[in-house]
């Protein structure tokens, strides 16, 4: 069984400050399995879930159903899970009401997709009442012993020690089978086929279906599943798409949307600040299920921006800091992949190339301008093979095996 150990510091964490924790994340991510491995840990525990008619019905008969089905076993504080909540229309005027009435007696875990992350936008009452975790797929540094304190990251971000050989084949299981628990333990292509087929179905011809106003799914999923992947890790036109689909230009943009919602794809958006002449408009997708990636350039890019995206938001869940993660793109088509930027500053590039371990001229230009460290991490790389730390005056390069610098992120 898959432990989760760095979501499970997060839900300690949180759960000191607030008794209503919201755990988003992408469907069959593992979230319900985590849930239900915390409430073994508590004496005192329930697992709600509205897709099961009984307990829908328990709800809507009696919405403080738990104070009478919680059997207390002694006086700890107990836990209850709702998993699938979202789906019931009410849910965030019926979360309020549990906050504010039962706040201090009980822990509340609420699961669910990419519905909860309206909860950031929406400027609705529920702001202040809660925390919000994500829980990702499984990336190298969640599979690997060696992953580094974030003050020592900080402090510097080249640092790096040699790693055992046994990651770099967990990295290659992810990179060909993705880091959702299902098709990474079975290691099969055979078995990633029908995993994926009926994800990517059940997400749009059932959750997007009956929680959005979209009828033209055939559409969306053309989108989803033959235009969008060849663009993994370009600039996106939306324009363009618009006029192979032969929709107006909105359209695309809400189906943008609503597969971001739903944790099909999720976006990274150009940095350009003190950089002359940056594109600043047009933002790159890549996708959580990462075999739907062909080109392998693209893959291995999209499988470095998940362990980023992972890294980021888990540093911004915890309260660390305020991190954002880009890209560098100029008009004359210059670009490095990834700029972390805290508090709205650069704080590291990283460039992502398959078998180059030359730094790229493009890379050493953004460094002079922005001043920050940066890692170029190479792909086909030997398991043996070691780091390489470039100097130009104050800027440092370092290029380095990609499974080696990955899973020692915090």
């Amino acid at each position: 069984m898959l432990a989760r150990e760095i979501y499970k510091t997060a839900w300690e964490t949180l759960v000191r400050d607030k008794g209503l924790i919201l755990m988003a994340g992408p469907r069959q991510v593992g979230k319900t399995t985590f849930a239900r491995m915390l409430l073994r840990r508590h004496t005192n525990g329930l697992y709600f879930n509205w897709d099961i008619s009984s307990h829908r019905n328990r709800l809507v008969s009696d919405p403080f159903f738990f104070e009478e089905d919680v059997v207390r076993k002694d006086e700890s504080v107990p836990l209850v899970v709702f998993d699938e909540l979202h789906k019931y229309r009410e849910w965030k005027n019926y979360l309020k009401g549990l906050s504010d009435r039962f706040g201090r007696e009980y822990r509340f875990l609420v699961t669910g997709s990419g519905r909860l992350e309206m909860f950031q936008t929406a400027g609705d009452s529920l702001a202040g009442r809660y925390a919000l975790f994500h829980m990702w797929p499984l990336t190298l540094t969640e599979l690997s012993p060696g992953r580094r304190d974030m003050g020592s990251f900080l402090s510097d971000p080249l640092l790096v020690e040699r790693m055992a050989p046994e990651l770099r084949e967990r990295w290659m299981t992810i990179m060909e089978f993705s880091g959702f628990p299902e098709p990474f333990l079975a290691g099969g292509k055979d078995q990633w086929r029908r995993w994926s087929r009926t994800h990517s179905r059940q997400l749009v011809r059932e959750d997007i279906r009956d929680l959005t106003a979209i009828r033209d799914l055939e559409s969306l999923q053309l989108l989803y599943e033959s235009l969008l992947p060849p663009r993994v890790g370009s600039p996106l036109s939306v324009n363009e798409l618009s006029r192979i689909m032969r929709v107006a230009h909105n359209t695309v943009k809400q189906w943008l949307l609503v597969l971001e919602k739903f944790y099909l794809i999720f976006r990274i958006r150009p940095w350009h600040r003190r950089i002359s002449r940056a594109v600043v408009k047009e933002p790159k997708f890549y996708y959580f299920n990462l075999p739907l990636v062909r080109d392998a350039a693209a893959r291995f890019e999209n499988a470095v921006a998940l362990e980023l995206l992972r890294a980021v938001n888990l540093w911004n869940d915890l309260g660390w800091g305020d991190f954002t993660l880009h890209y560098l793109r100029d008009r004359n088509k210059r670009e490095v992949d990834f700029l972390i930027a805290q508090e709205d500053e650069p704080v590291l590039l990283v460039e992502a190339k398959l078998a180059d371990r030359t730094p790229a001229s493009a890379l050493r230009r953004f460094q002079e301008q922005l001043g920050v460290p940066a890692v170029q991490l190479v792909h086909e790389a030997d398991p043996d093979e070691g780091f390489r730390l470039f100097s130009g005056g104050e800027n440092r390069i370092l290029v380095v095996p990609a499974w080696q610098w990955l899973a020692q992120l915090p």
